[in-house]
């Protein structure tokens, strides 16, 4: 295992398992009572507007006067958190989780006022900022980082470690290379802008990081709101939000020189480093708490090998069920499928719960040849994804409402866990093992676990047996 996995990947693990983690935050393995939908705990449209306006109002007035200041704004962000704890963040955190519908995510609240703001880029803010001392060493190794971050081509959103992050990172930990370290650092920048309020909406976001294994889009970060508050792949909480980089940009404008506000990004300090993620089939063996289950199955049937070979596949979407997914199983199904005579069945059944060459995030969509982020749009979207089992796609819904997300696979399996970010594609964990469709009448007919039997189900996968290799 590689050292630089350990630490991510036990913060995720803790995020797995934590009830009350999984109860606000929606990351955790569906509980033995099935909760409600996630729009039934919805309070009020104004209710909730109105809360989440007064917070933003409180985050405004913060900025307001520090932009107004001669202090570095990074720093003064940095204290004001330090300082008062985490009272006006867990506000619009907690609002921003209900409010999600209805909040523009376009909407910029470290922009208020025409004032004077600092006259600094996001790497000029980063370099001189106390807290910041450490990171900026780091990018100052690669000029091409600097000049990125120095330029005005995009709006750019950093992610940026404050200085005890790296104090995270055990002493007796080999040094990383320079090309490690620069994929580090590309994974905690998106080349687009992504202000709180849109932080607070979104699940996913594209980072300056490309890596062929996911396809031709690039490598994202997954965002949660939980116990911790806002956090960024489950385990690097947000504890600076909005530090917005202002220049001062002059047009010719019929010979007279003006003065335009412009901007080239955003900071929000984070209190761990952010570490390119392994690949799907790793991710699974490093939480036997949740998938043991799983990896038997896919080392069994050879298939763990087969998904690890990213040779073989551009990105692609494991749908992985639980342990306890597993023990919804009848007794008798789940002895056959893991003795020697089923080892075929189980196979084809879970080359049924993995789809090659196409990665689907709960708000964005990699095709096998195309990227279209904007591809899942506010509130229904369907679509059918084929499976390695030959002929056979699954039908998936997603409802997406601001941050309010709900997936479901072929109309019954819930997905519980949201976008399991890899370096090969992305996990979304399902409450149920998916089980293929009987055909009746030219219609697919899905059945609940209990009803099903061995019989129905050597049936069902009988079809494909003779293409299962072992």
């Amino acid at each position: 295992m590689k050292l630089s996995y350990v630490l991510p990947l036990a913060a995720l693990s803790t995020a797995f398992v934590l009830p009350d983690e999984r109860v606000i935050s929606q990351i955790a393995i569906e509980a033995h009572k099935s909760a409600g939908s996630a729009f039934d705990r919805l309070t009020s449209k104004d209710q909730v507007v109105e809360n989440f306006e007064h917070s933003v109002e409180k985050l405004a007035d913060i900025y307001d006067k520090v932009a107004k200041s001669s202090k570095h704004a990074l720093d003064t962000a940095i204290d004001y958190a330090a300082a008062t704890g985490s009272d006006i963040s867990k506000k619009v955190q907690q609002t921003g989780f209900d409010a999600s519908s209805w909040i523009d995510s376009t909407t910029n609240i470290g922009s208020h006022g025409h004032h004077d703001p600092p006259n600094q880029t996001v790497y000029e803010l980063i370099a001189t900022s106390k807290y910041t001392t450490k990171l900026a060493a780091a990018i100052s190794e690669y000029p091409d980082l600097v000049t990125l971050l120095n330029g005005t081509l995009a709006n750019y959103t950093v992610f940026a470690p404050v200085d005890s992050a790296f104090e995270k990172i055990p002493e007796d930990a080999p040094k990383p290379s320079k090309e490690f370290l620069k994929k580090a650092l590309l994974y905690h920048v998106s080349p687009e802008f992504y202000p709180a309020q849109k932080v607070l909406v979104t699940h996913t976001v594209p980072t300056a990081l490309t890596v062929d294994t996911v396809g031709i889009g690039p490598q994202r970060l997954s965002t949660n709101i939980g116990l911790k508050g806002l956090t960024v792949n489950f385990y690097s909480r947000i504890i600076a939000i909005n530090i917005v980089s202002q220049l001062f940009l002059s047009l010719a404008i019929s010979s007279t020189d003006q003065q335009k506000f412009g901007t080239n990004g955003v900071i929000h300090g984070l209190d761990s480093l952010l570490v390119p993620p392994p690949n799907a089939a790793e991710i699974i063996t490093f939480l036997p708490g949740q998938f043991s289950t799983l990896e038997l199955g896919l080392t069994k049937t050879g298939l763990l090998a087969a998904i690890n070979d990213t040779a073989s596949h551009y990105g692609g979407t494991l749908f992985a069920p639980s342990n306890f997914a597993f023990q919804k199983l009848p007794a008798k199904i789940t002895g056959f499928l893991f003795s020697s005579y089923g080892t075929k069945y189980l196979k084809a059944l879970l080359q049924y719960h993995v789809v090659a060459n196409q990665t689907l995030y709960s708000d964005a969509y990699y095709a096998a040849d195309s990227v279209d982020e904007n591809s899942i749009p506010k509130g229904i979207f369907h679509i059918d994804l084929p499976t390695l089992l030959e002929g056979k796609s699954l039908a998936v819904d997603v409802a997406r409402y601001g941050r309010l997300i709900e997936i479901k696979v072929n109309a019954f399996a819930r997905v519980d866990i949201e976008d399991g970010i890899a370096a090969d594609g992305v996990i979304q964990v399902v409450s149920d093992v998916l089980i293929p469709p009987k055909r009746i009448d030219r219609m697919e007919k899905h059945c609940q676990h209990e009803e099903l039997t061995v019989e129905e189900l050597k049936d069902r996968l009988e079809p494909f047996i003779d293409d299962v290799e072992l």
